[in-house]
């Protein structure tokens, strides 16, 4: 991309700090609006910190209204992302099928499934024969039923990555990778400048979108960001023979094991409970061991199934699993996109249109000041999200 650099411009009206999807997305929307002289920051490559991971579900599946909207209408930007901004990201539309062994968790799914439908998302609860018919590798042992919805699915966030950020170089977006903020300065109720390993830069607006690093960067504007960072893993299949079916993104929710297709066998996950908070990043075969004893139960066929690599990432989880998106009272021109819990690769093309507001001082497509990232000191009554793997 010839607007990447490790050499940064004196000044800027907008400085991104966090080159992954979210940035990517926001550096997009904000360059297609008219924005001009953007400066994206970013301590590595693009796409290196979450963003990085190979396969990234996409789904309208959630329990917070306002987690489905901003699914619902992200969908619809990834299914268009060949056009706009014009890419391919292998979106496979296989839908999304939590498995659910329990009548609480029944209950919780219908009415999240009546709120998701109100809303025009086409999911459905589904008894234990048809989701056997949707994905074969489950048992219906122990199955009480399932909620499903077609339109969802899966796609690569390292291409959706490089087509955001070829679309906003194209349109005059400068990349500065490889750089690390290393401060801020303030004047009164306004960022005046960012520094970074590689130089100073004079801006008008600060757009955190650093991911489960922003903690650090809300610290040096005097904004609280609680972002903790924790580390979640994932292993590949050897190739399989026969080819694995064509399957829906498949979670037994009351473990959280996950797999869907990838390639030419398949992917498998699970939040390991007891993972301690940290920026560590090293694969570690043995949380496979989690991930087979909660297979062996729902999908049992996977439990022996040979593993070839793994990968292990951070998710950037705040109290309630929900985002912080808005812009911090003091200073005023301090924005941020944060804090998304395992969900922001689905979530980036509409929050990247929301940034683009809030910034313009627009009305967004929808009120995200449930997201505000002062809710947890100001005594408004926080709304946890329920659909999180």
């Amino acid at each position: 991309m010839s607007s990447m650099s490790r050499t940064v411009p004196p000044t800027a009206d907008v400085v991104i700090v966090g080159g992954g999807v979210m940035g990517t997305s926001i550096a997009y929307h904000l360059a297609e609006a008219g924005v001009h002289h953007i400066v994206v920051i970013e301590r590595g490559e693009l796409g290196s910190g979450s963003s990085g991971k190979p396969i990234g579900g996409v789904r309208a599946q959630f329990s917070d209204p306002l987690n489905i909207e901003l699914g619902s209408r992200s969908l619809r930007a990834w299914q268009d992302f060949g056009q706009r901004p014009g890419a391919d990201i292998r979106l496979d539309s296989v839908g999304y099928l939590f498995a659910l062994t329990s009548d609480q968790q029944v209950a919780d799914f219908e009415t999240a499934v009546r709120i998701q439908n109100s809303l025009g998302v086409p999911s459905r609860m589904i008894g234990p024969r048809e989701a056997h018919q949707l994905c074969p590798y489950l048992s219906t042992d122990g199955l009480v039923a399932a909620a499903y919805s077609p339109t969802d699915g899966h796609a690569r966030p390292g291409l959706a990555v490089q087509g955001y950020a070829r679309a906003a170089a194209r349109a005059g977006v400068a990349f500065a990778t490889h750089t690390t903020v290393t401060g801020l300065d303030t004047t009164g109720d306004r960022v005046t400048a960012v520094h970074t390993d590689h130089g100073r830069i004079s801006c008008s607006t600060v757009i955190c979108a650093a991911g489960a690093w922003s903690e650090r960067l809300g610290a040096m504007a005097g904004v609280h960001l609680p972002v903790r960072p924790v580390r979640r893993q994932l292993a590949f299949t050897a190739p399989l023979a026969p080819p694995a079916p064509r399957i829906p993104f498949t979670i037994d929710f009351a473990s959280t094991a996950y797999f869907h297709n990838s390639d030419d066998g398949l992917l498998f996950g699970l939040a390991d409970p007891d993972q301690a908070d940290g920026f560590d990043t090293t694969w570690t075969p043995d949380w496979l061991t989690l991930f087979r004893a909660a297979v062996q139960r729902r999908a049992p066929a996977l439990a022996d199934m040979e593993t070839t690599s793994g990968w292990a990432g951070l998710y950037e989880v705040t109290p309630d699993h929900n985002a912080l998106i808005g812009r911090a009272g003091a200073p005023h021109n301090f924005l941020y996109a944060t804090g998304f819990s395992g969900h922001g690769f689905l979530q980036a093309p509409a929050v990247g249109e929301i940034m683009r507001d809030i910034h313009l001082e627009r009305t967004p497509f929808i009120d995200v000041t449930p997201f505000c990232a002062d809710r947890f000191t100001t005594g408004v009554q926080t709304r946890p999200e329920i659909h999180v793997v």
